[in-house]
């Protein structure tokens, strides 16, 4: 079935009708002005300008910070497309009457320097010096939007949070609040093959390393010569000497390893830790004014959705829209096991022309007549809208039961299952943590019957209704383990009548990291929030029982009448995860029963509809 708005009544005007109706005044020009831009330290920044070809007057302007070639250069005679990641909204913005900016982040593309973080506080510097120079342009009415898929889409909130006025509107696109816990490290652990994967990708492009390049099918075209000089440097001169900078960039494992508890400063630099490249550290120079449209899929990544979430939670004194639909990162895929196609119908470029036609160019949109949120149900195939998130307050408590059942009520007798982590497990090769590591992804949780089945776990009667889940389960356990720590991994399935088992969502918790605090202001969530601090890390006694809640990624699933709800716990992922231990599995004591068992708590309610 389809991902498409255009049939939804969950809008006024579905983002695709607006899409066809808004006129397009003006032509794409053939290419762009680019130039380098001397920043405050003197590093010259490569800068792309789209201009919408007939426009007479001062235009707004879009912003996108990219580390991952503003252009890149065709090889003589060759073919493709030269702006592979900022091409659709340079295809959609000029012809509208925006003009686009792309800019190489220092260190990369044909920009000079070295990186010396992920998402550098210098680019953040950079991004307003850029802002600057955009309104000192005879071309600029003075305002600014930004927006970009991943890493662009952070440098949107980052860019905003340098308080520059001319920025009115943001759209973070498939973008982290917290780099911690949303992209690199779950529920604590580390994602080792995500900083491998990512490392290998930014060598190939920092350092020009077609050969290496080639091996991304996004950028498998053997035209593809490279990144793009700027005008004033035809013979390619100045941009062998900014790749011969980014030798010095740092290398993402390296980088990562570093960070064992969020927070913490380096060593050598106490002003430095994760905080320093994650938008919610910054979130109080956001100006109240500048409009935010967060936006992520249920498949996107290890927490991207919570980043989303968490943006439109905390900053609720601003004009803030959710979009949250069925796909994976950067919306490659409609992730839907019912689809029809791989490639999403919805008009995703649609939602996000009308916000900022509305907030940049006052166009008369009708987006104040709809909800702050909309998201997409999976198997109920279908768009909703909500006033708030979450959309279901109340919760549904399941108990972990003997003999592998789901049980409404808790039984009265204790007892104790067991599982040991099997370190040679994990969840495979077509999950949702394949498309942020660079690797693409068409099929997700194919083989996933075989794989769950290996794992102990509990499931439910057969409902008797269609049943919706949205928003964030929580696997509530009391749990001893042989080791003072453990990765914790709780999986929710869909066990069909027919015995066809189908992965919803996941949770994982380094045990080390299970004491919950108060969400701080800069950080809202609607669940359970960890400092991952040092502070507040603890090993476990072994064999003592602790309380653990393991919230689940969100998820909006309409579980079918006669299906079963499964949890399943496992206690590692080796295809993408770090052992904890390492080299000592530990044995997992699960008690189950009695005043305080294991329980499941999910956001339920009785579907109505198809």
């Amino acid at each position: 079935m389809s991902d498409g708005d255009t049939g939804s009544t969950a809008w006024t005007l579905p983002p695709g009708r607006y899409l066809a109706d808004r006129p397009v005044p003006f032509a794409l020009p053939d290419k762009p002005a680019s130039r380098y831009l001397a920043m405050r330290d003197g590093c010259r920044i490569a800068v792309d300008v789209w201009r919408p070809a007939g426009a007479d007057g001062p235009v707004p302007a879009i912003l996108v910070l990219t580390p991952y070639y503003r252009r890149f250069l065709l090889r003589p005679g060759g073919a493709g497309d030269a702006t592979p990641n900022a091409g659709k909204f340079i295809n959609l913005f000029v012809p509208r009457g925006y003009a686009v900016v792309v800019v190489d982040v220092r260190g990369t593309g044909a920009s000079f320097g070295t990186r010396d973080s992920f998402r550098s506080p210098r680019e953040r510097d950079d991004s307003r010096e850029i802002a600057e120079w955009i309104v000192a342009q005879p071309w600029s009415d003075g305002r600014i939007g930004a927006t970009g898929i991943s890493y662009p889409g952070a440098a949107s909130d980052f860019l905003a949070s340098t308080g520059h006025e001319a920025v009115k509107a943001i759209a973070p696109l498939f973008a982290v609040w917290d780099t911690y816990a949303d992209n690199y490290y779950p529920g604590g652990i580390l994602l080792k093959e995500l900083a491998r994967s990512y490392d290998e990708l930014m060598v190939a492009m920092d350092h020009d390393r077609r050969d290496l390049l080639k091996n991304f099918v996004y950028y498998a075209n053997p035209d593809l010569a490279g990144p793009h000089p700027v005008d004033e440097d035809p013979d390619g001169a100045l941009l062998a000497q900014a790749i011969g900078e980014h030798a010095g960039n740092f290398r993402q494992p390296d980088f990562m390893g570093e960070f064992r508890f969020r927070e913490e400063p380096l060593p050598y630099d106490p002003s430095f830790s994760s905080a320093s490249f994650s938008p919610y550290s910054v979130r109080d120079g956001i100006r109240e004014d500048v409009a935010v449209l967060a936006v992520s899929g249920w498949m996107d990544g290890a927490g991207y959705a919570n980043g989303a979430i968490a943006r439109f939670l905390t900053l609720d004194r601003n004009p803030v829209h959710l979009l949250l639909g069925p796909w994976d990162h950067g919306a490659r895929c409609n992730v839907s096991p019912w689809r029809n196609q791989q490639a999403p119908d919805f008009a995703l470029l649609g939602e996000v022309l009308r916000f900022f036609d509305h907030y940049l160019l006052g166009r008369d949109t009708g987006l104040e007549q709809e909800a702050p949120v909309h998201y997409f149900g999976l198997h109920a195939e279908a768009w909703m809208a909500a006033p708030s998130w979450p959309p279901l307050p109340d919760t549904r408590r399941l108990h972990l039961a003997p003999g592998g059942v789901l049980a409404e009520a808790a039984p009265a007798a204790a007892t104790v299952a067991e599982t040991r982590a099997d370190f040679a497990a994990g969840s495979g090769h077509g999950t949702r943590f394949e498309r942020i590591a660079g690797i693409n992804s068409v099929l997700y949780y194919a083989d996933w019957q075989e794989r769950e089945g290996r794992l102990i776990g509990w499931s439910s009667a057969p409902l008797a209704e269609d049943t919706e889940l949205t928003g964030h389960g929580i696997a509530d356990l009391q749990l001893a383990c042989s080791e003072p720590d453990a990765a914790l991994f709780a999986y929710l399935s869909e066990v069909e009548a027919d015995g066809t088992v189908r992965y919803v969502t996941e949770g994982l918790l380094r045990a080390l990291h299970r004491r919950e605090s108060p969400a701080p202001a800069n950080y809202r969530t609607s669940w359970p929030f960890r400092s991952f601090r040092r502070e507040d890390a603890a090993p476990l006694v072994p064999g003592q029982v602790e309380r653990i809640r393991i919230p689940l990624l969100p998820v909006s699933w309409v579980f079918r009448a006669g299906s079963r709800i499964r949890l399943s716990i496992a206690g590692a992922d080796a295809d993408h995860c770090v052992q904890v231990p390492h080299g000592r599995p530990p044995l997992l004591s699960l008690r189950l029963g009695g005043a305080d068992g294991s329980a499941l708590d999910l956001p339920l309610r009785r579907r109505v509809g198809p």
